[in-house]
């Protein structure tokens, strides 16, 4: 289920009757929707496709995969050969990859009646599925709002930001602190990233740089 406005919004008011720093991030962080990704098979290889790419290329590489194969689907990507992959864009490791989630795909039939931690590692058992993009993953394609996934480089540094670190906490350490925002972790992720985009805004209009 896609959480509504409505939910983010009281989410967001639980979240900065918790936590000082939360109510700092809600009072200067615009409101946000959720953002809604594709489930199953085809959402999972679509972002593994996006990862170190830009926006563009991933979509590109995409629209030629549906385009060569007619149909993006476990038993199409397992009937291509590598030549073929690799002529939509595909790296051999991406190749691997899809391949590996193409040959799990009966899992996203089962991640409705998977607690959090067992989905999570459903997912991470699949080559080339880290913990960030399983949590990534179950956040934006499932709909899943308590995660927090601390391995992210802009909510580290969002996460600095609002506390006004000179470094950025560890994965270990952020992980240690989101604790104290369940059942409202994704909540508290878009909060830091929306707290992040906003502050490279400012860095941007001002001629710094600023970068994760």
């Amino acid at each position: 289920m896609i959480p509504t406005d409505a939910e983010l919004e009281a989410g967001r008011l639980a979240l900065a009757s918790l936590d000082p720093l939360m109510a700092k991030a809600h009072a200067e962080v615009r409101p946000s929707t959720w953002v809604v990704r594709e489930r199953g098979f085809k959402g999972l290889v679509r972002q593994i496709i996006g990862q170190q790419v830009s926006v563009a290329a991933a979509d590109s590489i995409r629209r030629k995969m549906i385009d060569g194969l007619g149909m993006l689907t476990p038993e199409t990507i397992l009937a291509a050969d590598d030549v073929q992959l690799r002529g939509y864009g595909l790296s051999g490791q991406k190749i691997r990859y899809v391949r590996a989630i193409a040959e799990a795909a009966e899992l996203f039939e089962r991640l409705d009646s998977m607690s959090d931690e067992e989905a999570i590692a459903a997912l991470v058992a699949i080559k080339g599925v880290g913990r960030w993009t399983a949590e990534t993953y179950l956040m934006f394609s499932e709909g899943r709002l308590d995660f927090f996934p601390a391995g992210d480089i802009a909510l580290q540094e969002g996460y600095r930001l609002l506390v006004g670190w000179d470094t950025r906490p560890s994965e270990k350490v952020l992980y240690a602190r989101a604790e104290t925002w369940k059942p409202y972790r994704g909540i508290a992720a878009l909060l830091l990233w929306g707290y992040y985009m906003q502050a490279r805004g400012r860095a941007t209009e001002s001629g710094a740089v600023l970068s994760p």
